[in-house]
């Protein structure tokens, strides 16, 4: 359940009204997603996650499918069930299909699994050089 009402873009105002109409326009969509409505009950929360967001979710050194394969990996390991759909649908957006989902997921499932064991066994780290 969630712990504030979500503003619907009918009853956004100044700058809520601002950043909805960017997300639309940027995401080229007729509907604000939960998320936003829900982070609206705060603006300059809303206004700040977008604006990283937006910047985070461009095409860099790496490309917006291996973004939102790494958001997959990251709620997914969190337990985020909203950013799990929300990352899944946008991942398949940019290209990745049932196969590579299923490879993701054995992927992550076996970085926790090691994580676990290397944490529970206090393994001490190996001292690599650092990147050039």
């Amino acid at each position: 359940m969630p712990t504030v009402p979500m503003v619907e873009y009918d009853q956004a105002t100044g700058l809520v009204k601002e950043v909805f109409d960017d997300i639309l326009t940027t995401r080229k969509t007729q509907r604000t997603p939960n998320f936003w409505k829900t982070l609206a009950s705060h603006p300059p929360t809303l206004a700040r996650i977008w604006k990283e967001s937006k910047d985070m979710m461009t095409p860099g050194r790496l490309d917006l499918l291996v973004k939102e394969m790494i958001g997959v990996a990251i709620s997914t390991t969190n337990r985020a069930a909203y950013c799990i759909n929300a990352h899944t649908a946008a991942a398949m957006k940019q290209g990745m299909d049932r196969e590579m989902l299923g490879e993701l997921m054995s992927v992550i499932a076996y970085f926790n699994t090691v994580n676990r064991l290397a944490d529970g066994y206090q393994v001490e780290p190996d001292i690599f050089p650092p990147l050039e």
